[in-house]
C-alpha cells in the first residue's frame, strides 16, 4: 500500500488545543465504520478513560461490530459501538468487550499520557496531506 492509498485516511487527534496526534484510519480493517466516521467529521467531545491504557470519547455515530477484537497494541484506535466511542490505546491491553479496529497512531503517541479526565479532545482531517 502507498501513502496516497484510498484505503488509508489521514487525521488528526487534537489534544486540547495545544497537542497534536497525526493517525491514520484503514478502510481495509473496517470499511462501514470507517466510513461513517470520515462523514461525521470533524468529531469533538471530552476524554474519558476505560482502565489506565484507554483514552476514549463519546460520538453519534451508529454502526455495529466489523472484525472484532480484544486486543489492542499501544498505538491502535478503535470504536466501540456500545456507547459510541472512538477508543485510542496508549499502552498494549487486553479488553473485556469487543471492539471494532480502524487505524492507528502514528506519531506523538505519548502525549496521550498527558490526557486528564474532561480533556477536549478533536478528531479531524489532517490538510496537510
Amino acid at each position: 500500500m502507498n501513502e496516497n492509498s484510498v484505503s488509508r485516511e489521514n487525521l488528526v487527534l487534537q489534544i486540547d488545543s495545544q497537542k497534536i496526534i497525526k493517525c491514520e484510519l484503514k478502510r481495509h480493517l473496517s470499511p462501514k465504520t470507517v466510513g461513517k466516521i470520515m462523514r461525521s467529521l470533524p468529531i469533538q467531545g471530552n476524554a474519558h478513560f476505560l482502565g489506565k491504557s484507554i483514552v476514549y470519547f463519546e460520538t453519534s455515530i451508529d454502526s455495529g461490530i466489523e472484525r472484532s477484537r480484544k486486543e489492542f497494541k499501544k498505538g491502535d484506535i478503535a470504536f466501540l459501538p456500545i456507547g459510541k466511542l472512538i477508543c485510542f490505546f496508549h499502552s498494549d491491553v487486553k479488553v473485556g468487550k469487543e471492539m471494532t479496529s480502524i487505524g492507528k497512531m502514528i506519531d506523538n503517541v505519548d502525549d496521550l499520557s498527558t490526557v486528564t479526565s474532561g480533556t477536549e479532545l478533536k478528531f479531524y482531517c489532517d490538510a496537510g496531506t
